[in-house]
């Protein structure tokens, strides 16, 4: 599977695009279905659903996605931040971006697509049916909206990992150490705050006290092997795939829906606007995800009411 040829997190390529844009041999294609009710005849047969999703389904939220114009922390994009080079040339800089996205993900809370997926789980698995989300997010929005079954391929924002020991922890601290307290403004014109890399966060471990950094997936960094096999197998098996609030730009991720729907897998994408996969897929839903997902995945009239 596709999965296992990409397994580093990266910007996907031009070159990429134009072939997720139009699959090898196709000439025309069909423009996807939003024929909802055809959807809900096939959710409503399907026993194992792949849920895939990325920054758009938290963005109605009020997460910043940091993505297209305006998607920057003072004069940087994510990408430049978020990547292992720049946390060894100025770890407190990237520590400063993650503070900020750290305490405004405290005041957020999901939204009506979180909680439609958290509940359509619950609900299909006293059918003996099966939801799986695979989620580019870190935000852990999912979680709290009650979904269990989830595949953070990307980490998440509230988890540390100790450069010297290795040592992996959950970390819900605010602020995660007393000298980013007050940091991490994202107006262009805030100043780096220089913090000593001895103050930044560190590993609580016995004789350890190693610098912590947040436990996510950087770009140019490979994918942990464990979730990618797990992923491998949900996506090898569904019945159905969604894609929800997903550029299909960051890879691996951007391959798995349209390595699904080669296979002749129904897929079917949530998003604000087309995506570089959009013409792979046999529906496309267009508009806010926490409009369009609470009506695809409600109770179908044919599902047993066992509660």
């Amino acid at each position: 599977m596709i999965v296992r040829q990409f397994t580093c997190r990266a910007i996907i390529n031009p070159h990429l695009h134009a072939h997720l844009r139009k699959p090898w041999g196709c000439r025309d294609m069909a423009r996807p279905s939003s024929d909802l009710a055809a959807f809900r005849e096939i959710f409503s047969r399907a026993k194992k659903i792949a849920i895939i999703t990325g920054a758009g389904v938290s963005a109605e939220s009020g997460v910043p996605t940091f993505r297209g114009a305006g998607g920057y922390w003072r004069k940087w994009q994510a990408q430049e931040l978020a990547a292992p080079e720049a946390f060894s040339r100025n770890p407190s800089r990237v520590w400063e971006f993650y503070h900020y996205r750290r305490e405004v993900m405290l005041t957020k809370i999901p939204n009506p697509a979180h909680l439609a997926i958290a509940e359509c789980e619950d609900r299909l698995s006293k059918q003996g049916r099966q939801v799986t989300v695979i989620t580019q997010n870190i935000d852990e929005l999912h979680r709290r909206a009650g979904s269990k079954n989830i595949l953070e391929i990307h980490g998440s924002l509230f988890k540390t990992r100790c450069m010297s020991c290795g040592h992996e922890a959950s970390n819900y601290n605010s602020p995660i150490c007393a000298a980013l307290e007050g940091k991490g403004a994202p107006d262009p014109d805030t100043h780096d705050a220089q913090i000593p890399v001895q103050q930044l966060p560190r590993c609580e471990q016995t004789s350890c006290h190693g610098l912590l950094r947040p436990a996510v997936v950087w770009f140019g960094e490979t994918l942990d092997s464990d979730i990618l096999t797990n992923a491998e197998k949900v996506l090898d098996s569904c019945d159905l795939c969604l894609v929800v609030g997903t550029s299909s730009v960051v890879y691996p991720a951007a391959m798995f829906a349209p390595q699904v729907a080669a296979k002749g897998v129904p897929v079917a994408e949530f998003n604000m606007e087309d995506t570089p996969a959009t013409m792979r897929f046999k529906f496309h839903f267009h508009g806010p995800c926490g409009t369009t997902l609470p009506a695809a995945l409600a109770r179908h009239d044919t599902e047993q009411n066992i509660e």
